[in-house]
């Protein structure tokens, strides 16, 4: 199915195993490509890790997802200016110039996988990531995430529907929490009742069974013990209308969730240039204040509220 260059650019924009994925150093960072986290399909599930040489402790997880459309670059992408996508990635690595070790996470990717699925992916890869927490040199409870438009409506479904694992699994992963402690999503759409089985000639992910919409609505999951959440979103955006984020953010007030907005005036789906170094400079401060924080996270790590069974798949 054919798919537009702004597409795959909004997707660049936004958003092995660990003994044999193999490491590679320069002067600021090591970045550990492909290290898998699950396998599905007879394909494996996996992220790459860009460890800065003097860590804070805290990660970032980064959706490498636009349009539920999950694709693979090679890591220098993000570190080399010389790579031809760099200025499009760069702000996916900028945490990690602040300190953060920064994993950059591919789920199993439209056409063939569905909304749902690539929540399930990522859901995953938060506990495997927690898990393997002292193998990767961070802190278990200060994991942020973030991306834009899929990658943001991700970042919030993690962000408002985790559970703390199944205890009587027999996979340890699955036994790990997936919470996070800190999220920031740009122009996320929030409800996917409102999606669900339309727009599929662009957007095949949404091509699901519409009784699953709700399990995956950040919207309809939105509780007081949800983590601290900054949301970006352009007053021009005709795909992903503000409103979005104005009715998440109105939801994250009401149960008096640490939360704001940043609009960006005249921007549509995406924005660059300017306002790009300006939401990168808010993504960081946010994480800075509730990730960094002298190397203690400022959020509660208590379990969450138990969740409906449906948000839990």
């Amino acid at each position: 199915m054919k798919r537009s260059r702004s597409l795959l650019i909004c997707c660049a924009i936004l958003s092995s195993s660990l003994a044999t994925a193999a490491a590679r150093a320069d002067d600021k960072y090591t970045i550990t490509p492909d290290v898998v986290y699950g396998h599905k399909a007879g394909m494996a599930l996996t992220f790459d890790v860009i460890q800065p040489k003097n860590p804070n402790g805290a990660a970032v997880l980064v959706m490498m997802s636009g349009g539920w459309v999950s694709f693979w670059v090679p890591t220098e992408t993000f570190t080399d200016p010389s790579a031809p996508l760099y200025e499009l990635l760069k702000h996916f690595r900028e945490p990690a110039d602040h300190g953060y070790t920064v994993f950059i996470v591919r789920h199993g990717s439209s056409p063939q996988f569905k909304v749902p699925e690539a929540v399930a992916d990522v859901r995953r890869a938060v506990r495997f990531i927690r898990l393997n927490a002292e193998k990767f040199g961070i802190d278990p409870i200060r994991i942020g995430v973030c991306g834009g438009s899929a990658g943001g409506h991700l970042s919030l479904v993690l962000g408002t529907t985790a559970d703390d694992g199944d205890k009587k699994a027999k996979d340890p992963v699955d036994r790990t929490s997936d919470r996070v402690q800190a999220v920031v999503a740009y122009f996320p759409p929030v409800d996917l009742r409102e999606w669900v089985g339309k727009l599929t000639d662009r957007f095949p992910a949404l091509g699901f069974d519409p009784k699953l919409a709700e399990s995956v609505s950040p919207l309809l999951h939105v509780s007081s013990d949800d983590p601290p959440t900054l949301l970006i979103h352009g007053d021009k955006d005709t795909l992903v209308k503000p409103d979005n984020s104005d009715r998440i953010l109105a939801a994250f007030k009401k149960e008096k969730v640490p939360c704001d907005l940043i609009v960006m005036k005249g921007a549509g789906h995406g924005f660059g240039g300017k306002q790009g170094d300006e939401a990168a400079t808010a993504l960081i401060a946010w994480f800075d204040k509730y990730l960094a924080n002298d190397g203690h996270a400022t959020t509660d790590p208590k379990p969450k509220k138990e969740k409906s069974a449906a948000a839990a798949q």
